[in-house]
């Protein structure tokens, strides 16, 4: 009789996420690890800080040293292999080098990685230290495969003020990938009047994804989910355009089926359809009734 260990079905691709817990649930790592499971990943989670919030707000945090981030991945690459990895907020200095180190010196340099540069909560709470910011760019983003700021994020990470057109979308994003060497840049539009609009910039290639806006309240995680589907959908092969334009109908099906859950910004469901075909996957807009 056969081992289990001898069994010739298909094993997931691992996805890690670099992250920090919202214990609402909405977004940070419990939100990844929904996204990842959503796209038939095994996830797997280091946590960077315990933050203190729910949908109306956050209203402080308990950072994780960079040696306890560094005691959390090590087990998982050692034991796995990683096809992706995730970060999300990365608070200090030290743990942002210690992930890039991470990121260099172990299997995890030959994986993408997906940075989504979380600077500062929807309610206005800043993630991050000043100078983590300059670190994140100087020494994470040169190792990503892509980074997905939205507006904001831009703003802050170029010194750019008033975002408001594609045109200034553009500069952003060429701003970024020539001051930090990042190979792909998201821009997310979230912010912006009109469609929802999101602009790649990769490696000067310009890609637009757009997407009817839905008036809603319920968007609380939305740029943690899309930056774990884009590494999910990475991690299953696709490449970076159909990874995007995948977890960007991931994204606004999960808005659209949203619970209304919370006092403040309720969460997305990350429990919309997934199905994988041979030309990679198809998100369904739409849940069945008993689905929701």
């Amino acid at each position: 009789m056969p081992r289990a260990s001898d069994t010739t079905k298909q094993e997931p691709p691992v996805a890690l996420t670099i992250a920090g817990l919202d214990p609402s649930g909405g977004a940070g790592v419990i939100a990844d690890v929904r996204t990842f499971s959503a796209f038939g990943c095994f996830p797997t989670a280091a946590i960077t800080s315990l933050t203190f919030q729910n949908t109306t707000g956050v209203s402080g945090a308990a950072h994780q040293p960079a040696e306890v981030v560094r005691a959390q991945v090590l087990p998982i690459v050692e034991d796995f292999r990683v096809a992706c990895v995730k970060t999300g907020m990365l608070p200090t200095r030290e743990v942002i080098f210690e992930v890039a180190r991470l990121l260099r010196e172990t299997e995890l340099r030959n994986v993408p990685a997906v940075v989504d540069p979380v600077l500062r909560s929807t309610s206005g709470y800043d993630l991050i230290a000043d100078d983590a910011r300059a670190a994140m760019c100087n020494e994470l983003l040169p190792l990503a495969r892509v980074v997905t700021p939205n507006i904001p994020e831009a703003e802050r990470l170029t010194g750019l003020g008033g975002i408001a057109d594609e045109a200034g979308m553009r500069e952003a994003a060429r701003l970024i990938r020539r001051e930090t060497g990042v190979r792909a840049v998201l821009i997310k539009g979230g912010h912006l009047a009109g469609d929802a609009l999101d602009l790649l910039d990769d490696a000067g290639t310009i890609q637009l994804f757009r997407a009817s806006r839905i008036e809603t309240t319920a968007t609380h995680g939305t740029g943690c989910t899309l930056a774990a589907a884009i590494a999910a959908c990475l991690a299953r092969g696709l490449r970076l355009p159909a990874a995007i334009e995948t977890a960007k109908r991931f994204v606004t099906a999960a808005i659209r089926n949203a619970p209304q859950l919370g006092r403040g910004t309720a969460p997305i469901n990350h429990a919309v359809p997934v199905r994988f075909t041979q030309a990679g996957v198809f998100v369904a807009d739409e849940l069945d009734e008993d689905e929701t």
